[in-house]
């Protein structure tokens, strides 16, 4: 299950994911949420947290997190990705090599600091 949080600005995609993330998770949630917030603003700034009960993603839900990212990829201004899975560490990381927008990874425990990080000037 993906949810969008409601307590960011307007040009901030901010959402959480629990338990296993499916395509119809993008689809329904996250998609729409990123597209609106495109509409509004020409740069958006995404924070994705990765719940302590968030157990994976399908590979339906994978390629769509795949397509939307380089769908948008001059548009994001800074983005924010909130886990403590090592492997979604490591591929992040190394997106940060050719992502435009700064990129950073923050442990579970980093929370205020990814929001602080994500929301900064």
């Amino acid at each position: 299950m993906i949810e969008l949080l409601k307590d960011l600005p307007d040009n901030v995609v901010g959402a959480v994911a629990r338990g296993r993330i499916t395509k119809a998770d993008y689809d329904n949630v996250l998609i729409p949420g990123v597209e609106a917030a495109m509409g509004r603003h020409e740069k958006v700034r995404f924070y994705y947290e990765l719940g302590a009960d968030f157990s994976g993603v399908d590979v339906g839900a994978a390629w769509e997190d795949f397509i939307v990212g380089t769908k948008y990829w001059s548009r994001w201004e800074r983005v924010a990705v909130v886990t403590d899975i090592p492997l979604i560490t490591i591929a992040v990381n190394a997106w940060r090599l050719v992502m435009p927008a700064p990129l950073r990874v923050f442990a579970t425990d980093q929370v205020d600091e990814a929001r602080a990080w994500i929301l900064a000037d």
